[in-house]
């Protein structure tokens, strides 16, 4: 006769033996890919069983967890459609209110003399590797308009979750604008459900649909066309308004005396904008597809309102861009989860016409952190993509020099604690072999950081989170501070280039007078440095 001890005990054998058994069957699962991300086998019972999974392990090491296919884009038929896309409109695009005075049209910029001493912001240069030959739209033209420029220079910083929320890109706003002019947070997008994270500037929308171009298929079918490189595209209701405010989170965000609110108005409509909640103006929009803009200036632009009173049928809002009468403009254009794929989804008619008005000078591209996984060390299809992306900001943007900034430091997990992923330097060199393929130039993110102690002194810090990767804005502080050191120390060369060459096409013009002999001596004397600071990091 059983006992109801027996019966438990044999219960309890019964359910360890098909534990065991399900276990086992797990085991023998092959690796398998799913959505494109590579799984490894799960072999629970691994100290009984074990497989030669090495040829499985070496092929994942040798090919990246992402999917070609979100990267196909005929770049020949980019050209047809900008071509085709962009003949001149036979509509008004850019519409125009100024209320400045004769005596504030312009910004003050630093003197030649300030920045010939620049101070170094981070204790060690990590220079930019800048491969282009022609010298016709690099970072040798970009330098140019950077010193001698009476209008404003725009920067176009393409990026991923990293510098979500303005992270980094306030401090290179900052610093730039404190360098050579200028003022405001740049680009801001008419609505989005993530503008809460920005500090840089205050958006309230009411009345807008807004669509990420991640989750594009969501968006009303005639929308899913109009994506610009932002990521967003609104579709407003009747009396939809957006206002955007200047905060004080950084300097010379408040000194903004201009903005361009972008936009598309397939139907007649009528649009309202108010300048800091006192001056109002309408403006009739005559129906048509092309991109329009409306460009309002002030002595001071505090705060603006755009309201879209009518036509909003196909109507398609982008948002606005604050800036100053000349220096510095920084745009963030960054989207989460992008590996630089979401490019591809744009228009590039919708990239080409904005370009056409407002007028980019360097386009910096910051994507591959969501495409490193540790142990894999070949990147070679995913820098073909980068050069991808290159060619197409290349005819987006004709006129803008591309600087590629590579991966980011990140750290992993391990029996140790927490260690450098060994796939951050197989990632850098392919994106430094991408820039090089294209002449484009390259800036080490990841070695910027490991200067400065790299993610490990970075969460210490308190300048990551805990998960080693993510950085937040005490992070993109210092590597902001670290680009603007290789941006300036680039700069400084081209000047010291740029005068060499004037010396030698002086001195080839034959005798020189003594006041000739005087002037380049001072040029000379006047070579422009870099001061490191004693104490960069407090």
């Amino acid at each position: 006769m059983n006992t109801p001890d027996k019966d438990y005990t044999r219960t309890a054998w019964l359910a360890v033996m098909a534990l065991v058994a399900v276990l086992v069957a797990v085991s023998f699962i092959p690796p398998r890919t799913l959505g494109g991300i590579k799984f490894r086998r799960a072999n629970i019972l691994s100290d009984l069983i074990s497989f030669d999974d090495a040829a499985v392990a070496e092929e994942g090491a040798a090919t990246p967890a992402f999917d070609e296919e979100e990267f196909r884009i005929d770049l020949e038929q980019v050209a047809e459609r900008i071509v085709a896309d962009t003949t001149p409109p036979p509509v008004q695009t850019t519409l125009e209110w100024d209320l400045r005075s004769g005596t504030s049209r312009h910004d003050s910029i630093p003197g030649t003399k300030t920045r010939r001493h620049l101070k170094r912001l981070a204790e060690t240069l990590t220079p930019i590797e800048d491969f282009d030959t022609t010298g016709l739209r690099g970072m040798r033209a970009f330098c140019d308009t950077l010193l001698r420029a009476r209008r404003p220079v725009r920067i176009a910083f393409f990026g991923d979750s990293f510098v979500e929320g303005d992270i980094l890109t306030a401090d290179l706003r900052e610093q730039l604008q404190s360098l050579y002019g200028g003022g405001g947070p740049g680009f801001a997008p008419m609505a989005s459900p993530l503008t809460g994270f920005r500090r840089t500037v205050k958006t309230q929308a009411k009345g807008w649909n807004a669509y990420n171009i991640m989750q594009r298929k969501r968006a009303p079918e005639d929308q899913r066309e109009n994506f610009y490189v932002s990521g967003w595209v609104c579709q407003p209701s009747d009396g939809a308004s957006t206002r955007w405010e200047q905060t004080d989170a950084r300097q010379r965000l408040d000194s903004c005396r201009a903005a361009q609110v972008l936009f598309r108005s397939p139907r007649d409509s009528r649009i309202e904008l108010t300048i800091n909640d006192s001056l109002r103006r309408t403006f009739d929009i005559e129906g048509d597809a092309a991109i329009r803009r409306i460009v309002v200036r002030a002595p001071h632009l505090h705060a603006l309102t755009c309201r879209v009173l009518s036509g909003t049928e196909g109507f398609t809002g982008y948002g606005a861009i604050f800036e100053g009468d000349r220096g510095i403009v920084v745009d963030n254009y960054s989207i989460r989860s992008n590996n630089g794929q979401a490019m591809f989804w744009t228009n590039p008619s919708v990239n080409a016409q904005i370009d056409a008005l407002v007028g980019y000078d360097l386009v910096i591209l910051q994507y591959g952190l969501n495409i490193m996984q540790a142990g894999v060390l070949d990147y070679t299809g995913y820098a073909r993509q980068i050069e991808k992306m290159v060619a197409y900001v290349r005819q987006c943007f004709p006129k803008a020099a591309v600087l590629i900034l590579g991966v980011s430091d990140r750290s992993v997990k391990t029996d140790r604690g927490f260690e450098p992923m060994d796939a951050v330097p197989g990632m850098t060199e392919y994106q430094r072999r991408a820039a090089r393929n294209t002449g484009a130039a390259f800036w080490p993110t990841s070695e910027a950081m490991r200067a400065l102690g790299g993610m490990e002194r970075f969460v210490q810090n308190g300048w990551a989170g805990k998960d080693f990767t993510h950085i937040n804005y005490e992070g993109g502080r210092r590597i902001a501070w670290a680009l603007v050191d290789a941006l300036n120390d680039l700069t400084s060369r081209h000047a010291s280039m740029r005068k060499a060459e004037e010396l030698r096409i002086e001195l080839g013009r034959g005798i020189l007078t003594p006041q000739q002999r005087r002037r380049i001596d001072r040029r000379l004397l006047t070579k422009p440095r870099i001061k490191p600071l004693k104490e960069p990091f407090r």
